[in-house]
Protein backbone atom coordinates (compact mmCIF):
# COMPACT_ATOMS: atom_id res chain seq x y z
CA UNK A 1 0.00 0.00 0.00
CA UNK A 2 2.83 2.60 1.01
CA UNK A 3 4.33 1.93 -2.35
CA UNK A 4 1.49 2.90 -4.22
CA UNK A 5 0.78 6.28 -2.18
CA UNK A 6 4.36 7.10 -2.92
CA UNK A 7 4.09 6.21 -6.63
CA UNK A 8 0.53 8.52 -6.94
CA UNK A 9 2.02 11.76 -7.08
CA UNK A 10 4.53 10.64 -9.71
CA UNK A 11 1.56 9.25 -11.68
CA UNK A 12 -0.65 12.34 -10.95
CA UNK A 13 2.25 14.39 -12.53
CA UNK A 14 2.59 12.15 -16.03
CA UNK A 15 -0.99 12.58 -16.56
CA UNK A 16 -1.05 16.24 -15.93
CA UNK A 17 1.29 15.98 -18.87
CA UNK A 18 -1.24 16.19 -21.16
CA UNK A 19 -2.42 19.62 -20.22
CA UNK A 20 0.51 21.17 -20.57
CA UNK A 21 0.01 23.47 -23.63
CA UNK A 22 -2.89 24.68 -21.48
CA UNK A 23 -0.66 27.74 -19.80
CA UNK A 24 -4.24 29.27 -18.24
CA UNK A 25 -7.80 28.46 -18.62
CA UNK A 26 -9.59 31.30 -20.53
CA UNK A 27 -12.51 30.56 -17.99
CA UNK A 28 -13.93 32.70 -14.55
CA UNK A 29 -17.32 32.34 -12.39
CA UNK A 30 -19.51 34.63 -10.85
CA UNK A 31 -20.80 33.35 -7.92
CA UNK A 32 -24.08 35.77 -7.12
CA UNK A 33 -25.76 35.32 -3.76
CA UNK A 34 -24.35 31.69 -3.31
CA UNK A 35 -25.09 31.04 0.60
CA UNK A 36 -23.00 28.19 1.73
CA UNK A 37 -19.71 28.86 2.62
CA UNK A 38 -18.73 25.29 2.60
CA UNK A 39 -20.27 25.64 -1.69
CA UNK A 40 -17.32 28.64 -1.84
CA UNK A 41 -14.77 27.07 -0.51
CA UNK A 42 -15.61 23.92 -2.75
CA UNK A 43 -15.61 25.81 -5.78
CA UNK A 44 -11.94 27.31 -4.71
CA UNK A 45 -10.71 24.09 -4.53
CA UNK A 46 -12.08 23.26 -8.44
CA UNK A 47 -11.28 26.53 -9.27
CA UNK A 48 -7.59 25.75 -8.33
CA UNK A 49 -7.87 22.39 -9.84
CA UNK A 50 -8.82 23.56 -13.24
CA UNK A 51 -6.49 26.78 -13.42
CA UNK A 52 -9.57 29.00 -13.16
CA UNK A 53 -8.31 32.66 -14.32
CA UNK A 54 -10.92 34.07 -11.58
CA UNK A 55 -13.51 33.89 -9.27
CA UNK A 56 -16.18 36.95 -9.09
CA UNK A 57 -18.00 36.95 -5.48
CA UNK A 58 -21.00 38.88 -5.35
CA UNK A 59 -23.85 39.66 -2.94
CA UNK A 60 -24.18 37.89 -0.21
CA UNK A 61 -21.63 35.03 -1.32
CA UNK A 62 -19.12 34.79 1.66
CA UNK A 63 -14.93 35.40 0.59
CA UNK A 64 -11.88 34.65 2.45
CA UNK A 65 -10.85 34.25 5.65
CA UNK A 66 -13.82 32.83 6.89
CA UNK A 67 -13.18 29.65 8.49
CA UNK A 68 -16.62 27.94 7.09
CA UNK A 69 -14.67 28.31 3.58
CA UNK A 70 -10.98 27.75 4.49
CA UNK A 71 -12.53 24.07 5.50
CA UNK A 72 -13.26 23.02 2.38
CA UNK A 73 -10.89 25.47 0.51
CA UNK A 74 -8.05 23.70 1.90
CA UNK A 75 -5.75 26.59 1.08
CA UNK A 76 -7.25 27.15 -2.70
CA UNK A 77 -8.62 30.62 -1.43
CA UNK A 78 -4.74 31.73 -1.43
CA UNK A 79 -3.79 30.76 -4.96
CA UNK A 80 -7.37 31.30 -6.72
CA UNK A 81 -7.28 35.09 -7.80
CA UNK A 82 -10.78 36.36 -6.51
CA UNK A 83 -12.78 39.74 -6.29
CA UNK A 84 -15.67 40.68 -3.84
CA UNK A 85 -18.05 43.04 -4.81
CA UNK A 86 -22.18 43.69 -4.06
CA UNK A 87 -23.21 44.13 -7.31
CA UNK A 88 -22.87 41.29 -10.37
CA UNK A 89 -24.40 43.53 -13.02
CA UNK A 90 -21.06 45.44 -12.65
CA UNK A 91 -18.69 42.33 -12.88
CA UNK A 92 -20.95 41.36 -15.82
CA UNK A 93 -20.68 44.28 -17.68
CA UNK A 94 -16.95 44.81 -17.36
CA UNK A 95 -16.58 40.98 -17.82
CA UNK A 96 -18.64 41.72 -21.26
CA UNK A 97 -16.49 44.53 -22.68
CA UNK A 98 -13.49 42.59 -22.02
CA UNK A 99 -14.63 39.67 -24.81
CA UNK A 100 -16.14 37.70 -22.18
CA UNK A 101 -19.11 35.35 -23.07
CA UNK A 102 -21.38 35.12 -20.20
CA UNK A 103 -23.10 31.92 -19.69
CA UNK A 104 -25.59 31.34 -16.77
CA UNK A 105 -25.39 27.83 -15.94
CA UNK A 106 -29.32 27.45 -15.02
CA UNK A 107 -32.18 25.48 -16.67
CA UNK A 108 -34.26 27.17 -18.96
CA UNK A 109 -36.66 26.85 -21.76
CA UNK A 110 -33.37 28.95 -23.53
CA UNK A 111 -30.81 26.56 -22.45
CA UNK A 112 -28.32 24.61 -24.44
CA UNK A 113 -27.31 21.37 -22.82
CA UNK A 114 -23.88 21.62 -21.71
CA UNK A 115 -22.53 18.68 -23.81
CA UNK A 116 -23.39 20.45 -27.26
CA UNK A 117 -22.45 24.28 -26.10
CA UNK A 118 -19.83 25.64 -28.03
CA UNK A 119 -18.19 28.32 -25.91
CA UNK A 120 -16.47 31.63 -27.26
CA UNK A 121 -13.28 31.60 -25.07
CA UNK A 122 -12.88 33.40 -22.19
CA UNK A 123 -16.21 32.46 -20.74
CA UNK A 124 -17.65 33.67 -17.56
CA UNK A 125 -19.78 30.93 -16.03
CA UNK A 126 -22.50 32.11 -13.45
CA UNK A 127 -24.38 30.77 -10.97
CA UNK A 128 -26.95 31.67 -8.55
CA UNK A 129 -28.40 31.12 -5.24
CA UNK A 130 -28.70 27.44 -3.99
CA UNK A 131 -32.46 27.71 -4.17
CA UNK A 132 -33.64 30.60 -5.68
CA UNK A 133 -31.06 30.42 -8.63
CA UNK A 134 -29.55 33.36 -10.66
CA UNK A 135 -31.22 36.74 -10.13
CA UNK A 136 -33.41 37.48 -13.84
CA UNK A 137 -32.02 41.04 -14.07
CA UNK A 138 -27.91 38.99 -13.94
CA UNK A 139 -29.78 36.19 -16.24
CA UNK A 140 -30.86 38.90 -18.57
CA UNK A 141 -27.15 40.22 -19.14
CA UNK A 142 -26.00 36.32 -19.67
CA UNK A 143 -25.58 35.42 -23.92
CA UNK A 144 -25.62 31.81 -23.51
CA UNK A 145 -27.84 29.82 -20.80
CA UNK A 146 -26.13 26.23 -20.37
CA UNK A 147 -27.92 23.29 -18.53
CA UNK A 148 -26.66 20.32 -17.23
CA UNK A 149 -28.61 16.97 -18.82
CA UNK A 150 -30.47 15.65 -15.38
CA UNK A 151 -31.33 12.19 -15.92
CA UNK A 152 -32.99 11.73 -12.15
CA UNK A 153 -36.08 12.64 -10.37
CA UNK A 154 -34.71 15.80 -9.00
CA UNK A 155 -33.47 17.78 -11.56
CA UNK A 156 -31.16 19.70 -9.92
CA UNK A 157 -27.57 19.73 -8.68
CA UNK A 158 -25.86 20.88 -5.37
CA UNK A 159 -24.41 24.35 -6.72
CA UNK A 160 -20.99 23.43 -6.17
CA UNK A 161 -21.13 19.87 -7.37
CA UNK A 162 -22.59 21.75 -10.60
CA UNK A 163 -19.55 24.34 -10.63
CA UNK A 164 -17.32 21.34 -10.54
CA UNK A 165 -19.41 19.54 -13.95
CA UNK A 166 -19.03 22.47 -15.76
CA UNK A 167 -15.95 23.27 -15.35
CA UNK A 168 -14.54 20.53 -15.89
CA UNK A 169 -16.54 19.99 -19.18
CA UNK A 170 -15.21 23.70 -19.84
CA UNK A 171 -11.06 22.55 -19.57
CA UNK A 172 -12.04 19.12 -21.92
CA UNK A 173 -13.50 21.38 -24.40
CA UNK A 174 -10.68 24.05 -24.43
CA UNK A 175 -7.86 21.25 -24.40
CA UNK A 176 -9.50 19.69 -27.75
CA UNK A 177 -9.67 23.63 -29.30
CA UNK A 178 -6.08 24.14 -28.23
CA UNK A 179 -5.27 20.25 -29.54
CA UNK A 180 -6.99 21.15 -33.30
CA UNK A 181 -4.91 24.38 -32.98
CA UNK A 182 -1.79 22.89 -32.83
Amino acid sequence: MKDHMERMPYQATLAAAAYEPIAALPVCALLDNVRSMYNVGAFFRTADAVGLDKLYLTGITACPPKSGLRKTALGAEETVAWEHGWDPLAFADRLREAGCELAAIETSVHSVDLFDWRPRFPVCVVFGHEVDGIRPELVARCDTHVRIPMLGRKHSLNVATAGGVVLYELLRKYRRLIERAS
